[in-house]
């Protein structure tokens, strides 16, 4: 066999693999095209965030509200002496209500009038989603450890726009989008921007947005389980709750929100957790 019909049948073997890949996801991709009509409505986008992020929300509210009267519950709390009261559960989440509602909601319609949503017939090829999330991964983990650095590095910015975010030393998961607008729109462009610098298919960009949202509650929930995804990823590629909850503790580490490999670069990792050495 020449090279050219090597060539041929490489390219063959492609093509009938990434057709492949593309029929596993086309079901699903095809229940979500059937209800496009919600879909393409300038109340998808936020209402859509707020689902997913309430849904993922909701099993560490309840772990947080039995804790107080179940203390083995609080085995993998990262700080066990720490739990959020129900009023301050009620100000974070009106506090959340309030920002998508006045700030998200208009910002959301304005990007449905730019950018109108266009839903192909075909799904995308199972292993492009995969590394087309992983790269928005990547891209919003840069994007926010730039953002987080100089917003911690410049005193003003600090004070009138992160401070609030850090109201809390003790992460708990209603704390996730406890922050001023110009924060949760700023990260909401980003999140939004990272799916069309990659020219992601649809589908890929509402994975990216579920898997975004989950990890940055996990991030947020002050809770360590064996099954946390930092523990299955090798290496310490990956931070995981308790590297942001050190970051909450100390304020000058640890500002990547998934990935730890801008923190070792620029020498801002923090391994030790406050509530370990009290042990």
């Amino acid at each position: 066999m020449n090279c050219s019909e090597q060539s041929r049948v490489a390219t063959f073997r492609f093509t009938v693999e990434a057709e492949q890949g593309a029929v596993v996801l086309q079901p699903l991709w095809d229940t979500v095209r059937a209800r496009q009509d919600w879909l393409r409505s300038p109340f998808f986008p936020v209402s859509f965030s707020f689902a997913v992020y309430m849904s993922f929300c909701l099993p560490f509210i309840l772990l947080d509200l039995l804790s107080a009267k179940i203390p083995a519950l609080r085995k993998y709390k990262l700080q066990p002496h720490n739990s959020p009261t129900l009023g301050m559960m009620m100000l974070c989440l009106f506090h959340t209500i309030y920002n998508h509602i006045v700030f998200i909601f208009p910002v959301t319609v304005a990007h449905w009038y730019w950018r109108p949503v266009s839903l192909p017939k075909a799904a995308p090829e199972a292993q492009k989603v995969l590394l087309d999330t992983f790269a928005c991964l990547l891209l919003f983990d840069f994007q926010s450890f730039v953002w987080h650095v100089v917003h911690h590095r410049i005193p003003w910015l600090y004070k009138t726009f992160h401070k609030l975010h850090h109201k809390h030393t003790s992460t708990s998961v209603l704390v996730t989008h406890y922050s001023s607008a110009w924060e949760t729109l700023s990260l909401g462009f980003f999140a939004g921007v990272c799916p069309i610098v990659m020219k992601c298919h649809p589908m890929t960009e509402m994975i990216f947005f579920i898997v975004n949202i989950w990890l940055s509650v996990e991030d947020h929930s002050g809770y360590e389980f064996p099954w946390s995804l930092h523990k299955l990823v090798p290496f310490g590629l990956c931070g995981g709750p308790p590297h942001h909850d050190i970051h909450h503790m100390k304020f000058r580490s640890n500002y990547a929100p998934y990935f730890t490999h801008w923190d070792r670069l620029f020498g801002t990792l923090a391994h030790s957790h406050p509530e370990e050495k009290s042990k």
